[in-house]
This record gives structure tokens, sequence and C-alpha cells, in this order.
């Protein structure tokens, strides 16, 4: 069984997202975080996603509407996630904590 796939809606725009179980915390592009408060960490935090290392400087508070529940929660800042199965830009990974929720 894939993952799930989907779009969401943040502000007025629409972003593709990922369900991840596998990934305990939620992960924007910086495209997605220019319509949402962000803040930054004191010190860069390294984190591996998808095989690569990345550091973490920035986070936000993802505000989003997942088929029409306005949902929210804090969210890792990224330039880039990856693709999903079908070569698609991932702009959002929705994390395990998230889908808790």
């Amino acid at each position: 069984m894939g993952r799930i796939r989907q779009y969401i809606d943040v502000g007025e725009k629409r972003y593709w997202a990922i369900f991840d179980s596998g990934s305990r915390n939620t992960y924007v592009i910086r495209d997605v975080s220019s319509h949402l408060r962000t803040d930054e960490f004191e010190n860069e935090k390294p984190i591996l996603l998808g095989g690569k290392t990345h550091s973490i400087k920035k986070y936000c508070d993802l505000k989003c509407k997942i088929k029409g529940f306005e949902m929210d929660t804090n969210a890792f800042i990224l330039d880039e996630i990856g693709r999903d199965e079908d070569g698609k830009n991932i702009e959002v990974l929705i994390g395990a904590l998230f889908m808790q929720q």
C-alpha cells in the first residue's frame, strides 16, 4: 500500500502533500512557508530525510485545510523535500505527530 498523496490548502494556494507515518515531524518547502508565520532556531539543526542530511534553521505555524477540515501544527522549513513515487515535487510532508491530531 502506498502513502496517501493529495493537495492541501494553505491560505489561498494548493500544495502537493504526502502523508508519511514513517516521519515523525512535518516539513514544508520555503514557498509554502512564505504565507505563514515563521521563526528561527538559534542554531541549525541537522535532520536526515530522504537519505539526505538537511540543516533546519526555521520553522512555521502550518495552518491548512485538509479535505475541508482546518488544522494546524508546527512544521520545519526545507529548501526541498524530494519527489513522490510518480516524480511529482513534494511541497508538504505530513508526519506521524500531525496525523495523530
